[in-house]
């Protein structure tokens, strides 16, 4: 009797072995590594209506944040049919690469040929790489709507980085600089002339989350979207109480 129960635990052992080996391999199928690629992209513009961003690569993870129709993310890279992203509010996570159109720089179709109209160009050449995205972007929601992308003109540039930057130096948020007064008066006072004229104004963390703010507001929506506006400069410069500070002045000539 004594040699029989040896046995039977021997077996209990083997077998209990054998159904952990066999849980292991479905374990190991079922919730394998799915390899990260790199994509040649870092900026994509969500086309689903609302898009969920979950915790990882598949629907069975939870969601964690969404965004709507027309807003920017920051893509990593890809996971199978997923892309790793960064949404407004710094959540990562992953999303369905269906609703995600990819956004290459001078995707904006803004050229490189210089203009006739004065000091004006449609290449972004003149801007940093901040300031080339946010152009890019802003251009691109133009484009979705049916307008002209907008052309860089080279005092507007000059006058949009010179507001950021004394938004920067003088510590203030406003239309109105302490220093040079109004946005139309600035542009008359260096000498920049113009039909039409408007300035949106951020400061936010990151490009893509300036212009998603600038395009979930009314006011600021109407002079990326102004048919008017024809010519554009946009100021980045850092700061350290929002990030970036960014300002974008357009004219209509």
């Amino acid at each position: 009797m004594k040699v029989i129960n040896i046995k039977r635990k021997n077996i209990f052992k083997i077998t209990a072995i054998i159904a952990f080996i066999i849980v292991i391999g479905i374990f190991t199928t079922s919730f394998g590594m799915q390899y990260y690629y790199n994509v040649d992209f870092s900026t994509g513009l969500v086309t689903a209506s609302t898009l969920n961003v979950r915790s990882g690569p598949g629907i069975q993870y939870k969601v964690i944040a969404t965004v709507k129709k027309n807003e920017y993310i920051r893509v990593f890279a890809g996971v199978g049919d997923w892309y790793i992203v960064q949404v407004e509010g710094d959540y990562v996570g992953a999303v369905s690469k269906k609703y995600v159109k990819p956004i290459y720089p001078n995707s904006s179709n803004s050229g490189n040929t210089n203009s006739s109209s004065g000091n004006t160009q449609t290449s972004s050449s003149s801007m940093n790489s901040d300031e080339k995205e946010v152009f890019n972007l802003i251009n691109q929601q133009r484009i979705n709507n049916g307008l002209t992308a907008l052309k860089v003109n080279e005092e507007v540039q000059r006058v949009a980085r010179i507001k950021a930057q004394d938004m920067v130096s003088n510590n203030y948020f406003s239309h109105t600089s302490p220093t040079y007064g109004s946005p139309f008066n600035m542009l008359k006072n260096f000498k920049v002339s113009y039909k039409t004229a408007g300035e949106n104004i951020a400061g936010n963390s990151s490009n893509s989350g300036a212009v998603n703010a600038w395009m979930n507001s009314s006011g600021h929506k109407a002079n990326i979207l102004n048919s008017s506006f024809n010519y554009t400069g946009i100021g980045v410069v850092s700061s350290s109480k929002y990030g970036k500070i960014f300002v974008q002045m357009f004219i209509g000539k």
